[in-house]
This record gives structure tokens, sequence and C-alpha cells, in this order.
């Protein structure tokens, strides 16, 4: 029988046991593993993992653990560790691409009317969202963590809150999204990117003090909704406010 000696850091501990949390595990298997499964065996997602140290020395995910090993697994935005990084991914390129599985319907909307690219169907499967991020190199959101420990799921972010405004406000800190927000440039309903439409070409669709006080208009060109800077835009900068943390909001608005 091995034993090893594991270390999970700071939000890591959100998935393991409370009597486990910042403190070194001490544990006993009989089986040949990579460092990958013998994290995931805690619950925590490969997603989640930034940085691994064993032995003092940074690790990827293909390390095979030995008896013995002292390891340290820390989170994404954590700088606990001096030791220099061994790459576990890809560099994420910007733009940030985001799937949310079918629980997050609010957030996904959110996001979009904050202009990020988040695709979200209601009938998506966990099947379905793991492909789409794979194959388009989207960040998965979900509050599920099988979803996030499947082999073909990169990228990922396991979303703490319930209330979508607090899951938006932890997304767009997680990711550092707050100076690239641009409101209204993503149709909230399919995703799809506005463009400027003339007033006469939709004139018709217009109720009569939309027709008669306003004259710029953006449509969706994948579901034609249409969009407008109307009465509604100051809902829109209230809820912006309340997404958006107290240092951030007055540059966006």
């Amino acid at each position: 029988m091995a034993q090893i000696g594991i270390r999970f850091y700071r939000t890591l501990n959100d998935f393991i046991a409370p009597t486990l949390a910042d403190t070194e595990i001490i544990h006993n298997f009989d089986r040949k593993a990579s460092i990958k499964d013998m994290i995931e065996s805690f619950n925590v997602p490969h997603t989640e993992v930034e940085r691994i140290v064993v032995n003092g020395i940074a690790v990827g995910f293909n390390y095979i653990v030995r008896n013995g090993d002292c390891i340290e697994v820390f989170p994404a935005c954590e700088n606990l560790s001096t030791i220099p990084a061994c790459q576990l991914r890809p560099a994420l390129l910007p733009p940030l691409l985001f799937v949310a599985d079918s629980n997050l319907g609010r957030l996904a909307r959110y996001l979009r009317l904050l202009g990020f690219d988040c695709l979200y169907r209601n009938d998506y499967d966990d099947d379905a969202v793991a492909i789409i991020a794979s194959e388009q190199q989207r960040v998965v959101l979900t509050r599920d963590r099988s979803l996030l420990r499947r082999k073909i799921v990169t990228y990922g972010y396991f979303v703490r809150a319930d209330q979508p405004k607090i899951q938006t406000s932890e997304v767009l800190k997680r990711f550092a999204l707050y100076s690239l927000i641009k409101p209204l440039t993503r149709c909230t309903h399919c995703n799809g990117v506005l463009a400027e439409t003339g007033k006469s070409q939709i004139e018709c669709r217009l109720e009569p003090l939309t027709r008669r006080y306003y004259d710029k208009f953006l449509m969706c060109p994948d579901c034609s909704r249409i969009y407008w800077q109307g009465s509604h835009s100051i809902r829109i900068k209230q809820l912006l406010a309340e997404l958006v943390d107290e240092n951030n909001s007055q540059a966006i608005l």
C-alpha cells in the first residue's frame, strides 16, 4: 500500500470535505494513478486546477503519483507558490467564449447582455455541452462537477452561487472581464451579434411611441429581434450596476 500527502489550497477546498480543508491529507492507494485522476478522486475538477507541485517541483496532469509524494494543488488566480508553474493546458486566447449548461439560462442571458459570447439552450445535455466546448474551445460554465471532470473538457468553471446576478459577478471576477463589458452588442435571446438597422426597414414592427421617439435601432441577424436605446436603457444600467462591483461600475456605465 502506497501513501501520499496532498493539500488543496483556497477555493479548491470548496470541493472537499470540510474536515479535510486547509490541511495535508494523508491518502493511501494501491494502484497506478496519474495525478489528474488522484486529484479528481477528491471530487476536485481538473478545470479548477492551475498549478500542481510535487516534492517542490511543478508537474503536469500526466505525472504518475509515487509512494511518499508530497503534493500541493493550487487554483487559478492564486500565487501561493513561488515555484514556476508547469502549464496544465493551452492558454485561453481572447475573446473568451462560454457555453452554459441547461441550468444556467439566466447567467447566460446576463453574460450576453454584457456583450459576451455565451452559448446556451435549455435542451443541451451534458454530452452536447462537452462536445461544443471541446470543438469550439469554449469555457464550460456549470454547477455539475461531473461535467467538468470529463476528459474532453479542457476549460471550465464551477459556478458557486445560486443567484444569477451573483453568478454573473462571480464569472466576471474569475475571468477578469470587467474591462471587456460592452452592453447591447449581443442578442440576449440567441447570442447573435447585433447590427445597426435602418428605421425604415423595421418601422412596421415598432410600437407607435417607439416609432415616434426613437430613430436608432439594432437588430439580431439570427433571430430578428430589435433593440434600441429607449427608456429601458435606464433599467439596463441599473441592472449592470448590480452585476458589477463598485470599483468597476462607473467606468462601464
